[in-house]
């Protein structure tokens, strides 16, 4: 009975060790085949900081003319979520700071019109790199763009200037003040 016993333990080890193995080996089979995949366009200088909104896609066609305009659009469509995250931190904060009288409606015209803002600053934006890559009959191009923080910063002032009820609650200096510290925050988060 014994011999039994010492049979199956010896066997439950032994099993025991082949699976492990087995492991180990397949393990080591991905870690040998694993590569590191650099994307284009991915140095520091092509992230946001607090002078200027970045991003950067690709877009993939058998055109050259459609690929771009599709990483264009792609990387519009990014720095626009961008701004609208930062901007929306920004008039909370700022609301909050300022008891505004009836905040949640001025936040509701406030994100309309910064809405409005960054769709007239994208068709400004400045292109500050490309990369176009071919693979058979496809091409991917890769574009950053840019948009300055004070453009945004100046078309939301300008813009609030012309709307009355939206001014009565609006102290430049302190949106400003409050908008600077949102764009250090995302600076620092490197």
């Amino acid at each position: 009975m014994k011999k039994v016993m010492y049979f199956g333990v010896a066997l439950i080890v032994a099993l025991t060790a082949v699976s492990c193995g087995g492991t180990k080996k397949v393990v080591k089979e991905k870690e040998a085949g694993t590569v590191e995949i650099i994307l284009p366009l991915s140095g520091k200088e092509y992230q946001s900081d607090k002078e200027f909104y970045r991003a950067k896609l690709s877009g993939k066609s058998p055109d050259i003319a459609t690929s771009k305009k599709i990483a264009l659009n792609n990387a519009k469509a990014e720095i626009a979520g961008l701004i609208s995250s930062k901007i929306k931190a920004v008039t909370q904060s700022y609301t909050n700071q300022r008891s505004v009288a009836n905040a949640q409606d001025f936040e509701n015209k406030f994100e309309n019109l910064t809405t409005e803002v960054v769709s007239q600053q994208l068709v400004d934006v400045s292109i500050i790199g490309e990369k176009l890559l071919k693979t058979g009959t496809t091409y991917e191009y890769w574009i950053a763009i840019e948009v300055s923080k004070q453009a945004i910063l100046n078309g939301i002032n300008s813009s609030i200037s012309k709307n009355q009820k939206l001014q009565i609650d609006y102290d430049k200096k302190k949106f400003e003040e409050v908008y600077n510290k949102e764009m250090d925050k995302l600076d620092n988060n490197k």
